[in-house]
Formats: C-alpha cells, structure tokens, sequence
C-alpha cells in the first residue's frame, strides 16, 4: 500500500487545536483536579500557574507540546483561568510567552506525569502489536488506522511522533498483515488448482472474454438450455473440492473473508513484487 494516505486537511488538523472545542472536550480534557490545582498553586506568579496549566491539558488534549503553548483557543484560556481564579488572564499570556519557564514545564510535566516518546523502548512494539489486531480483525481504511494510533498514543501517555512517520508506521504494519493475509490464503493452493487458474485467464475461443469474465456474467438468457451451458462451463473450471475451502480459511477473520471479492474495485490493487508470484492466484480464487 502506499506510504502515504494523509490528505493535506489531515496532515493540518494533525497535532493542531480545532477551531472550536465542545462542552464535553473542555470538561474532559481540561478540567483540573485537586492534586493538579495543588501542584499548580505551588508556582509563584499567575502566569506561570496559567502557562503550566496551559502546557498540562494540552498534552493531554493533543498529545503534544505547542511550540507556542499560548496559541490555544479562547474557551481554554477561560476554562482554566476560571478553576485557577485568575481574573485577568491576557497579561498572564502575554507574559508567559516572554518567560523561559514554558520550557521547564515541558521537562516538568513529562518527568511528573510519565510521559514517554515515541522512540522509546517498547512504544513502538506495543502500538503495532495492537495495530496487527486491528488489522486482522476488521477492514479499517488507512486513514481510519491512523486516527486510532493517535488515540492510542494519547491514551498511553506517548508523545505524538511526526506525521510522517507516524503515517510510515501505521502503513508499515498494515502492509505486513496484508502480506500475511494473503499468504495464509494460498499456502494450500494446489500445483493442479493454480494450473485451473490460470486456465481461467485464457480467452475463450471465438471470444476476447475469458472464463473469468465469462463465468462471472452467468447465462444470457434465463431458459434451461443457457443454464445448461453455463453449468457446464461452470463444472469444467471446478477449482476447490467441495468443504475443502472453510477449514483452510478458518484462521481469517470474517470481515476479511467477505471484503476480499470486492477489494481489488474498492481499493487498489496489492503490490504484485511485494507479495510474491502467488497473488494472482488468490484474487482469482477469489472472484
């Protein structure tokens, strides 16, 4: 699958404060508790209580620190001045931006709240083993996957990589289950299946259409002489033995299963140089 899926709202919105925040995402994301207002109150002078609440329920919002933790929206500015009781909170702003404090409270708030990165051991194994799960047991779109490793990240106390490579990881890992996926489709294919296979690629005589194509449309006319013939046709290309198909397939999710007849028109096609000469044979089995 290509590397990258983002379009270019969403590389924007990545790591950004929407242009308004809802009632519930103020009361979850920036609600202050009792041993957060007691560590705050620990700081001298309003700005600095203000900047390093700023700093703290960002983190917690988006995942990150702002290189300008003062460009936050307005209802979060008012949100914590008000549990914080400072009246005035612009000079608070404009004084924090002219402070070196905001860099010790990003090293502060990373050591006091366990905040990690994303290089660091065990980050990266833990969110890809649980993106292979999300892989392996539903059809999620790229970009769809890559929303829930930022949620994940979020929720693990992870601070978000760069886009790009986040998006790499996320494109890495679903490629590689996609790999093993098909693998496991076509590990039982048979030389004589394969062989029936490719004779469906053959065109048929007197025609540009193959049996493929052919078998696929059914009989022109619905009378028991086109049924007939299409029954005949149908029997003369017979590639799995009957029940031999379900306990093959018995480690592959469901959702899989169903989407894959669909897949090479809903999405595009798989690499044939990444997954190896027995792709063919599995989208046609397939079909």
């Amino acid at each position: 699958m290509p590397v990258s899926f983002l379009s270019a709202t969403q590389r924007e919105r990545y790591a950004r404060y929407p242009e308004t925040l809802s009632s519930e995402e103020l009361t979850r994301y920036f609600h202050l508790d009792d041993d957060d207002r007691e560590w705050i109150a620990t700081k001298r002078r309003y700005s600095s209580r203000l900047g390093y609440a700023l700093q703290l329920t960002t983190v917690r919002f988006l995942g990150t620190f702002l290189e300008y933790p003062t460009a936050v929206p307005e209802a979060v500015l008012r949100t914590l001045a008000t549990q914080l009781n400072i009246p005035e909170f612009a000079d608070c702003v404009a004084a924090y931006r002219r402070t070196r404090q905001r860099w010790q409270h990003t090293t502060e708030i990373r050591a006091r709240y366990a905040y990690s990165e994303f290089t660091d051991t065990g980050n990266q194994f833990h969110l890809g083993r649980w993106l292979c799960a999300l892989c392996w047991t539903g059809t999620d779109r790229p970009s769809v996957l890559f929303e829930h490793a930022n949620s994940w990240l979020i929720g693990h106390k992870v601070l978000l990589p760069g886009v790009t490579l986040l998006e790499r990881f996320v494109a890495e890992v679903r490629s590689r289950m996609e790999s093993r996926l098909w693998r496991l489709l076509t590990r039982d294919v048979t030389d004589v299946q394969r062989q029936r296979l490719d004779d469906l690629l053959d065109p048929v005589e007197g025609s540009r259409q193959s049996w493929l194509d052919r078998l696929r449309k059914g009989p022109v006319r619905v009378v028991p002489l086109h049924w007939y013939k299409h029954c005949c046709a149908s029997k003369r290309y017979v590639i799995w033995e009957s029940n031999c198909l379900t306990p093959r397939c018995r480690p592959v999710a469901s959702g899989h299963w169903h989407a894959l007849p669909a897949q090479p028109k809903s999405q595009p096609w798989p690499d044939f140089h990444t997954h190896g000469a027995w792709l063919p044979w599995c989208l046609l089995s397939t079909a």
